[in-house]
């Protein structure tokens, strides 16, 4: 089966009722954890985006904490996945001004991190290709929030 188009999908959905709308929503929910989670954000957690950054801060602090020291083979699919999951918390916001907080906060778990990342290549090259990610969406934010931004993004880098 070939999907069809998003303009298709538009078209077809601009014919439903609102029962039929929440029967299709609840459905794709019960689909895949993804699309659960998507819902989720966008009917509980859209409104106040501090505390969402917040949380996912949080869980980015459990994470780092149940690390694998033992190889730097484990440290780096432990912080891909991280990575992984920061990501898809990113990709459900659309915001350029989370993209770069929760880039910015993974960045400074990796530069704490023990052993150091600086060890690994590999590490370093993930840190590097993030600061380059937030970099960009520095760019296209506000003046006022491209400074306080950079200034974090600096004084990461000088540490």
């Amino acid at each position: 089966m070939k999907a069809v188009t998003i303009k298709q999908l538009k078209d077809e959905l601009s014919h439903k009722s609102a029962a039929d709308l929440k029967e299709l929503c609840l459905h794709l929910a019960r689909f895949k954890k993804e699309n659960k989670e998507l819902l989720t954000y966008l009917l509980f957690e859209s409104h106040d985006e501090e505390a969402y950054i917040q949380t996912i801060k949080e869980e980015v602090d459990l994470q780092f904490d149940e690390i694998n020291t033992k190889s730097f083979f484990y440290i780096r699919k432990s912080t891909r996945k991280i990575l992984t999951s920061i990501k898809k918390h990113i990709r459900y916001s659309k915001k350029k001004e989370t993209e770069a907080e929760l880039l910015l906060y993974f960045c400074k778990k990796m530069k704490e991190f023990r052993p150091s990342i600086y060890r690994s290549t590999r590490l370093q090259s993930t840190f590097d290709t993030q600061v380059r990610m937030i970099k960009k969406a520095i760019e296209k934010l506000h003046e006022d929030l491209q400074y306080d931004l950079q200034l974090e993004l600096d004084e990461l880098l000088d540490t």
